[in-house]
């Protein structure tokens, strides 16, 4: 569960029912809304960059001169075809599929394209591809060598490399098996929820000749059946899922020297069930470092392995009473040291240490906590970070700071002031900035080194005039019970003065949760807005756990999940009470994941509070869902039984008296329609009545139409609940 599900934007609006006036539904939903300029990557020099760029349905690629901005070539997948050009007009047959991804090719101008689960080689000044890869297998986490003679994957759940030149492809492992032993990717639990739904587990060494890779193996790891019944012969897939408490897979880290084939194990020393979370090359390519997370999570040791022999020593080591939050924020430096963050201060700040494993500087200043690292520039002598001020509302946005990486200067502020601000860098330090804030679609801005302004990317997102005429959010504290501030957001409702109207509060809840935010939402956004322009009013607080309170804000949930979420709502529902402009009586929750986990705990322990709730993709009994997440904040069940029962919404299930719309998706791997059935289950017991709407085959994420879908179905269960007129 690595933070709040953000609901896809449809492809295709279905008409509504829309009175006089208003805005349509079908509106928020209008595929034009869509940024049409993704997934931006820049090339090892800088000299270029490229993104996914879609026009109508037609994707492909754009390439940019680095410099200017200009684009220096387009090309869409069905444009793309296999050999030398031809005349012959059959070879659109031959044309590329769906492009999902690519990467530069390093000390080369090419481009690998990934389309059709193959991979293929684009020069950006022609139209015809070189394919490397031909198959039903998917190659995943494609990666060139640095030098870029070698590009290396798995397949098959085998370590496959490619010489680029020949097209020649090598195995380096011979014992993979499919859902069994797994070399060179990850697992599901690794992928969600260590790497941020990432499936990065193979990595080369900086002179080209050695992979580092994870090796799985899953044999004891139980699994669950997830049933597609949408055809006449119904399917069952059966997913690896350690649930809390569960064995976890047995997990290593490898060294193959891919010229002799020859492997090393490193000997990292894990206990059972321990992670080794993160893999990196150290500068010197003899040594790779491994992050070692015991079960409990409350350890977490970077060690320094030798990559011939597999020895490793341990550099440094960070340690919590409650548990350890895990970032991407190691880098080696050319010195022999590395940088590494940690939050022994309460926020997440980033030292430099020397080749010892000693911490030699702290670079953030006071004041300030460290989202990502983006990128280390050492020509420059900085470290380009994301970061958000400790006090007040600062979290409400994101900085770009340039950090010295001695120590000694002051930070370069590139990107501040209202909104949500985030960089690419480019090796030559030009970079590009995004923005957006809660009423403007994210655009993008290339700038050079010294952070002046080169050119505004294309692909922005243009809001019709209608859409820009919404209702707008305000920013807020809401005094809680203890005394302190709670960060939230409104929208008044429209209609006329003096009278009273509905709420519809959205939240999330858990450690560093966060949904009050200066930042674009997409449809989610919309939906609100156009929710307020109806004549509700729209609210989200975030509760004393959230980001920001910091670290001793998070550790208050150790153990214990729902309590503190459910105070935090009610000083919602106290500061709506001393409203002019708000009916009491007509209050809606709803809330996505761990937020519909804590709709369902909000009603069921305070009913007749919330008139109408709709809760999605609950964890329903924290028995349910999986080992890394919930053993993070809860421990195990085993050590914990009366929290998990305590925390759990199935636990007060016959406490239901308010109108309820659950929602599941029969395809989600992540919450399992297991957490909702097993609550349905125990309310027909009960005798109680709740609505529910179940989607085929969807993930917890939901796809285009079913996500449109969904939010139609929630407008109307609202406006029965809570807006009967309408």
């Amino acid at each position: 569960m690595t933070g709040a599900a953000t609901l896809p934007l449809p492809a295709a609006a279905a008409p509504a029912e829309t009175p006089g006036g208003e805005v349509p539904f079908e509106a928020l939903f209008d595929p034009a809304l869509m940024p049409r300029l993704t997934g931006l990557a820049w090339n090892a020099d800088g000299s270029r960059f490229a993104g996914l760029w879609r026009d109508g349905k037609r994707k492909g690629i754009q390439l940019f001169d680095g410099a200017t901005g200009a684009s220096l070539a387009t090309a869409f997948a069905d444009e793309l075809t296999e050999g030398p050009p031809t005349p012959d007009a059959s070879v659109a047959a031959a044309a590329l599929g769906k492009v999902s991804g690519f990467a530069f090719r390093p000390g080369s101008d090419e481009l690998l394209l990934v389309a059709d689960d193959d991979l293929f080689l684009w020069k950006p000044e022609g139209r015809s591809v070189r394919r490397l890869t031909r198959g039903p297998a998917e190659e995943k986490g494609p990666a060139f060598s640095p030098d870029g003679r070698r590009l290396a994957f798995s397949r098959d759940a085998d370590l496959w490399v490619i010489d680029v030149a020949s097209g020649a492809e090598r195995r380096l492992t011979e014992d993979g098996r499919p859902d069994e032993i797994l070399n060179g990717t990850t697992d599901w639990v690794y992928w969600e929820e260590i790497w941020g739904r990432d499936a990065t587990a193979l990595w080369w060494s900086p002179d080209s000749r050695s992979l580092a890779f994870y090796r799985f193996d899953e044999t004891g790891v139980p699994t669950y059946p997830l049933l597609s019944e949408r055809e006449v012969a119904a399917k069952v897939m059966l997913q690896r899922y350690p649930k809390a408490g569960d064995p976890n897979p047995d997990v290593a880290v490898r060294v193959v020297e891919v010229d002799s084939g020859a492997i090393v194990e490193l000997a990292t020393g894990e206990a059972p069930g321990d992670y080794l979370a993160r893999v990196h090359w150290a500068s010197d390519p003899g040594f790779v470092a491994v992050e070692r997370l015991n079960r409990d999570q409350r350890r977490l040791d970077l060690l320094h392995c030798r990559a011939d022999s597999g020895k490793c020593v341990e550099l440094a080591s960070q340690q919590a009473a409650t548990w350890i939050n895990l970032s991407k924020d190691y880098r080696p430096l050319d010195d022999g040291g590395f940088l590494w963050s940690q939050e022994g201060s309460g926020w997440r700040t980033l030292h430099r240490h020397d080749r010892l494993g000693r911490s030699r500087a702290d670079l953030l200043p006071s004041g300030w906590a460290l989202e990502e690292v983006v990128d280390v520039l050492p020509e420059r002598g900085e470290v380009i970070v994301a970061a958000h001020r400790t006090t007040a509302l600062g979290a409400l946005g994101r900085s770009v700071l340039a950090l010295d990486l001695a120590g000694r200067k002051a930070p370069r502020l590139l990107a501040d002031g209202p909104g949500w601000h985030g960089a690419k860098v480019a090796a030559t330090g030009a970079w590009i900035h995004s923005w957006s804030d809660s009423h403007t679609p994210t655009e993008m801005r290339l700038r050079n080194a010294d952070n002046a302004e080169i050119a505004l990317l294309p692909g922005g997102v243009e809001l019709p005039a209608a859409l820009t005429a919404l209702p707008r959010w305000e920013v807020t504290t809401i005094p809680a019970a203890s005394g302190v501030g709670l960060p939230a957001r409104f929208i008044p409702p429209a209609g006329a003065v003096g009278e009273r109207h509905p709420v519809i509060t959205y939240h999330y809840g858990g450690p560093a949760s966060q949904v009050v935010i200066d930042r674009w939402e997409g449809p989610r956004g919309l939906w609100h807005r156009w929710m307020a322009s109806r004549g509700y009013l729209v609210l989200s607080l975030d509760n004393e756990a959230s980001r920001f309170f910091g670290k001793p804000g998070e550790d208050r949930l150790h153990r214990r999940f729902g309590e503190l979420e459910l105070a935090g709502q009610l000083d919602g529902v106290r500061w709506l009470g001393n409203r002019t402009d708000v009916d009491p009586q007509r209050l809606g929750l709803w809330g996505w994941s761990g937020g519909g986990s804590n709709t369902l705990y909000a009603i069921l322990h305070r009913p007749g509070i919330w008139k109408a709730a709709v809760a999605g993709a609950p964890v329903t009994d924290w028995r349910l869902y999986d080992s890394i997440w919930t053993e993070r904040y809860l421990d195990s069940p085993q050590d914990n039984p009366d929290g998990y029962r305590d925390s759990s919404p199935i636990s007060a299930a016959e406490s239901l008296a308010d109108a309820l719309l659950l929602v599941h998706g029969t395809g989600d791997d992540n919450v399992h329609p297991q957490n909702s059935i097993a609550l349905m289950a125990k309310w027909v017991a009960a005798g109680k009545r709740f609505e529910e709407a179940i989607y085929p085959d969807e993930k917890h994420g939901f796809l285009p139409a079913a996500s449109r879908h969904f939010y139609r179905r929630m407008t109307d269960f609202f406006d029965h609940q809570l807006r009967p007129e309408r």
